[in-house]
């Protein structure tokens, strides 16, 4: 990395020292990190008394950040500042398909019909039975509906569900249409959310701790600080609105289960976009099913009358 290096060491340290991100990037900046020398390279630099000039090229970059107090808690908040907007966005737009992939569930009419046709179906099949008079069912049944087949084997109840929605209610068959955040959603982890909410706020906390110990390293983090204290100011404001966000996000990943009569617990956010984006899948495939087969039979039907027209015209040219 240090061969790499094409401006001075004091040039290099004063641009980390003033946080400037048009001169250091976030791979450099790592790299600075890793290079720190450890305790004990420190102290028999510390020791050293012969000519600096003769030293190496690696121990005189020790010597460079030597100069600066706490040098790698400096780099480490550095990063931190230059990774800082880009990993809020990212969060950002995690948080906003986790709320509107549960909006869009909660508010779509078309799906909501469909699981009454469902459960209106369920209860006719089982008619008779303990569980004909059912008032709901539980989500991962959804999947279950191709699972269960006609008498002949030819068609599943999911084929038979998507056939009569053809039939009778064609409006419905393009419910998935205003689910659009359900496949985004699907991808996302709730423990994975927690665990970068954690990690912006210590980062935070770990930015301020630096900044009120170099406040007594005197001269040599002047810049650092004031440009530290500018940061800080901005940022704070933008991980409240972000917790609150995150807050909202988890209030309305419950919401969904809650919405199926299903323990969050039990069933979290996970699970239901999981669930919910397979049915999706499923519908869409016996519904593509049901056309070919429509299809093929309207060409047999085609071919069968060509068959009879000929036999017929046939049958009168012999007449």
């Amino acid at each position: 990395m240090l061969t790499k290096v094409k401006m001075p060491l004091p040039d290099m340290m004063a641009a980390a020292l003033a946080m400037d991100e048009s001169i250091l990037d976030a791979d450099q900046v790592e790299n600075l990190i890793k290079f720190c020398p450890t305790k004990d390279e420190m102290d028999l630099l510390k020791g050293y008394t012969g000519d600096k000039e003769l030293l190496g090229k690696c121990e005189q970059f020790f010597l460079e950040l030597m100069k600066v107090p706490r040098v790698e808690s400096k780099l480490r908040v550095f990063l931190f500042k230059i990774q800082f907007k880009s990993q809020v966005t990212d969060f950002k737009k995690s948080l906003n398909t986790v709320n509107s992939a549960c909006e869009e569930v909660r508010s779509s009419l078309k799906l909501k019909e469909i699981l009454k046709k469902i459960l209106f179906l369920g209860n006719t099949l089982n008619q008779g039975t303990a569980r004909g008079s059912a008032i709901g069912f539980k989500l991962d049944s959804l999947l279950k509906l191709t699972d269960t087949r006609a008498t002949n084997n030819k068609m599943t109840l999911m084929n038979y569900l998507c056939q009569v929605l053809a039939s009778k209610s064609p409006a419905l068959l393009d419910f998935h249409e205003g689910l659009v955040s359900m496949e985004a959603a699907s991808k996302i982890q709730l423990k994975s959310l927690a665990e970068e909410m954690q990690a912006i706020i210590k980062g935070l906390e770990k930015v301020k701790k630096e900044l009120e110990s170099s406040a007594n390293d005197g001269p040599v983090s002047e810049i650092f600080c004031k440009t530290l204290k500018e940061f800080i100011g901005a940022s704070e404001a933008e991980v409240g609105s972000l917790r609150e966000l995150y807050s909202v996000a988890g209030r309305n990943a419950d919401a969904l289960a809650l919405y199926f009569n299903e323990d969050p617990a039990k069933c979290p956010f996970e699970q239901v976009t999981a669930t919910l984006l397979n049915f999706v899948r499923l519908f869409r495939k016996a519904h593509d099913e049901n056309l070919k087969q429509a299809e093929l039979e309207k060409k047999k039907a085609q071919k069968e009358a060509e068959a009879e027209n000929a036999e017929g015209s046939s049958l009168r040219k012999k007449g």
